[in-house]
């Protein structure tokens, strides 16, 4: 395959309303128009981090607008998730600490314009339940699974959690199976899901130097034994998309160094269920830190965003042939 048409944007330029920002997420809208959110404010962690948003229409995207905050609350990760009824579904973590963090979730039925007012996911939920940073994948037979994970002190730890009636009560399933005692570090978060004729998959960040991955042919209530690919890992996020037509593309930094560099970022394909990748297309390679990577998909073109060193969102369209 080849990368036929290319095309980068800068979401929004130096005069932003936040000092940083990070962890964007998008969704192609179905009148052909994008819809991007992200956090910003101070620093990451701090008091004043909100989730932002931002609509590409025409050719431009508007300026950024606050779409969820609570004084005083650190604001984490947003999702965007487009239901199979049209809304339009936003996730986020709120909590001045990783470890206690919990999910909030709202509805907008105007393509984002106007939110619902945000509920939690799940009831007493800390640790943080559904969606952990990418977005939520239906099944063949109308499941929804949301790749989620737990971060303690301790360790790090992957699993999905699967709602049968689109969202509105999930259950988690198993832990994703690793051996703490003999793995480098403290585990594997963040999955990123996919489903083939062979059942459900994830690839996952770890503090390996490796991305790692696990298969489920139950629909993702139990999962194997986390298993290293061959693909670098410098513990940051990554982020996939199935295609129609069964490729996979998968946005990463090749870098295997535990907490290494987080340059360049680069999409590569996969023709075989994710066995093998190739196709590589460069999306940054100069110094600095261009991470946290989300892609959706559709028809032959792929949609991304990613942090460029925590002042802007980049913003990418890619066309296969």
């Amino acid at each position: 395959m080849r990368y036929s048409f290319t095309e980068k944007e800068y979401i929004f330029g130096d005069r932003r309303p936040f000092a940083s920002c990070h962890a964007s997420t998008l969704d192609v809208l179905p009148d052909g128009s994008i819809r991007a959110a992200w956090f910003g404010g101070t620093k990451e962690g701090m008091g004043d981090v909100a989730i932002w948003s931002s609509k590409r229409e025409n050719g431009k995207w508007s300026e950024p607008q606050k779409i969820a905050d609570r004084e005083g609350m650190p604001h984490w990760n947003p999702v965007l998730f487009r239901t199979n009824e049209g809304k339009l579904r936003l996730y986020y973590k709120v909590g001045h600490t990783i470890p206690h963090w919990h999910t909030l979730t709202c509805t907008s039925t105007d393509d984002g314009a106007r939110w619902s007012e945000p509920v939690p996911l799940v009831q007493n939920d800390t640790g943080g339940r559904g969606p952990v940073r990418n977005k939520p994948i239906y099944l063949r037979n109308g499941m929804l699974l949301a790749p989620a994970s737990l971060e303690t002190l301790q360790q790090w730890d992957a699993f999905v959690d699967i709602s049968c009636d689109n969202g509105g009560s999930w259950e988690a399933s198993s832990l994703v199976p690793i051996d703490h005692e003999s793995f480098p570090g403290k585990g594997i978060i963040q999955p990123t899901l996919w489903e083939s004729d062979e059942g459900v998959h994830m690839l996952l960040r770890s503090t390996a130097g490796a991305i790692y991955r696990s298969d489920s042919t139950d629909q993702g209530e139990t999962w194997s034994p986390a298993y290293a690919t061959p693909l670098p890992n410098n513990n940051s996020g990554i982020d996939l998309a199935r295609m129609q037509s069964g490729t996979l593309a998968l946005v990463y930094n090749p870098v295997g160094e535990d907490r290494g560099a987080r340059t360049p970022l680069v999409v590569r394909l996969s023709h075989d269920n994710g066995n093998t990748w190739g196709d590589e297309f460069v999306l940054e390679d100069e110094p600095g830190e261009f991470s946290y990577p989300a892609i959706v998909t559709q028809g032959d073109h792929l949609y991304i965003t990613y942090t460029w060193n925590r002042v802007k969102i980049v913003y990418w369209r890619l066309k296969l042939e």
